[in-house]
């Protein structure tokens, strides 16, 4: 395999524009009273410093589902407010996820002259093969969606008020 075809596995971006300013797209990501109104919607709670602690709670449906309390865990490596955040990520959910061990997230967050924002994430995956399958997969019910689809809801949430499914 080629080195950037090996790349491509391992690290995935995804960019969206979102018209609204870089403080509040800022907001909506670190927030938790923000953060948990999108997406899976378990609130997710920055130490926004470098070696700041990255933890995500699970929901009463999630346990209900048999997930742990803490189903994503990490720590905050650099904290530029409101442009960029990078952290480690890991996912708690089996023991093979947990396995997987820590990747890392970058959070670009860039106004643009015409008024809106680009949000770029950047998700290193290597030695992640289940985490690196799940962040790139399609919306479905039984809980897929990606980072695409996060996004997404990000994005309709600070546009509209309102999520997707909302």
């Amino acid at each position: 395999m080629s080195a950037e075809t090996q790349a491509g596995l391992t690290t995935q971006v995804f960019e969206i524009y979102i018209k609204a300013p870089a403080d509040r797209v800022w907001d909506a990501i670190t927030n938790p009273e923000w953060n948990a109104k999108y997406g899976y919607q378990a609130p997710m709670k920055y130490g926004l410093r470098p070696g700041g602690e990255y933890r995500v709670n699970a929901t009463a449906e999630m346990k209900s589902m048999g997930l742990p309390d803490v189903i994503i865990d990490g720590e905050v490596l650099e904290c530029a407010p409101p442009h960029k955040l990078v952290q480690t990520y890991r996912w708690l959910f089996t023991p093979e996820t947990r396995a997987e061990g820590f990747t890392r997230v970058t959070w670009e967050i860039v106004p643009t002259e015409a008024g809106f924002t680009r949000l770029t994430v950047t998700h290193e995956l290597e030695g992640a093969p289940q985490m690196a399958a799940a962040v790139k997969s399609k919306f479905n019910t039984q809980g897929g969606g990606g980072w695409s689809w996060i996004l997404s809801d990000l994005k309709s949430l600070l546009e509209t008020g309102k999520t997707l499914a909302g």
